[in-house]
């Protein structure tokens, strides 16, 4: 069995840095809900914490999608953040879309991009406008060779051209039509300032390819999961864990993810944050979506030695860089 974070001692374990401050437990009111439908996916990307790939059928009922709206709307939450796998290979996504939106929730779908270069799945970017869902697409690197290393060959002109694709029906350009992207680091490092990338992001994907987009979004990877294997085969997890511990920032803890949102899985078991999620660190209280009525309560954050890639440097997120 690979080892994730959770198997190396540190010097001072995340649980024990927060105790005393005033970061342990959920916000208040939460904002949102992170439902992933399934770990089914086109691809099998060297960063994936949760090794999502072509062999996983795990995927969210509708029943269940059902169950996350509900509870949503009871607590006040006012975005719905989808993601995977690929959600596109979910049967019912389109259904899960079109009430969320008819109940008035901000919806953002997370993309890969390539599964849309099938023509089963060629007509997303419609729909998606057509809900004016914002849309959250990975593209690791804006060159073809760091893009491919990590995602596989062909990722990167075939993400190119869903890019264009989105561009042309407004993604990006219009202020009703979103388009953020993800950027991974490719190793064992941290991601450099959130600013400075996009704006070399913005730059060379408009000269070299006419795409625009609005804002890009680093994400820390998390030392688990097919990622933990990638640096755990090159001797480079252990250091990378004590450069995560190395760069606690203080600062990140009013803001971190997990204070202000719910992640279900596709079974609707319940978790504080996705990465929770991939090493199956329940949430504290109810554990699964189907059994919350009513009000969610405040709830202590299960933390892990793992949170120490969400509080290094600038700080990691869903939505990227937090301080």
């Amino acid at each position: 069995m690979v080892q994730t974070v959770t198997d190396f001692p540190v010097a001072l374990s995340f649980a024990d840095r927060v105790d005393g401050t005033p970061y342990t437990q959920t916000s208040k009111h939460l904002q949102t809900l992170q439902v992933n439908v399934g770990l089914c996916c086109n691809l099998a990307c060297t960063h994936c914490h949760l090794q999502c790939g072509p062999d996983r059928s795990e995927m969210m009922s509708l029943e269940t999608m059902r169950q996350c709206l509900k509870v949503a709307q009871d607590n006040g939450i006012k975005t719905l953040d989808i993601t995977g796998g690929a959600p596109e290979l979910n049967p019912d996504i389109l259904v899960f879309l079109k009430e969320a939106k008819d109940a008035g929730m901000h919806v953002m779908f997370r993309t890969n991009l390539v599964i849309w270069e099938d023509e089963k799945y060629s007509h997303f970017p419609e729909l998606l406008k057509m809900h004016k869902v914002e849309i959250i697409a990975s593209l690791p690197c804006y060159t073809q060779e760091n893009t491919d290393q990590q995602r596989g060959d062909g990722v990167f002109t075939r993400s190119i051209s869903s890019l264009l694709k989105l561009n042309s029906l407004g993604y990006g350009s219009n202020p009703e039509l979103v388009l953020n992207l993800v950027y991974n680091p490719g190793g064992a490092f941290l991601p450099p300032p959130q600013e400075e990338l996009e704006s070399d992001y913005k730059k060379i994907l408009l000269e070299q390819y006419g795409i625009v987009f609005n804002q890009l979004f680093t994400i820390t990877n998390n030392p688990s999961g097919r990622f933990a294997e990638f640096i755990e085969q090159s001797g480079e997890l252990q250091e990378y864990i004590q450069e995560l511990e190395d760069g606690f920032n203080a600062e990140t803890l009013p803001v971190m993810m997990c204070r202000n949102q719910l992640s279900v899985a596709w079974d609707g078991s319940l978790y504080d944050c996705d990465f929770n999620l991939a090493l199956g660190l329940k949430a504290n209280g109810v554990q699964n979506i189907a059994d919350i009525k009513g009000s969610l309560p405040i709830r202590e954050i299960h933390f892990a030695d793992h949170c120490y890639g969400c509080t290094a440097g600038s700080g990691s997120s869903c939505g990227g860089a937090v301080v």
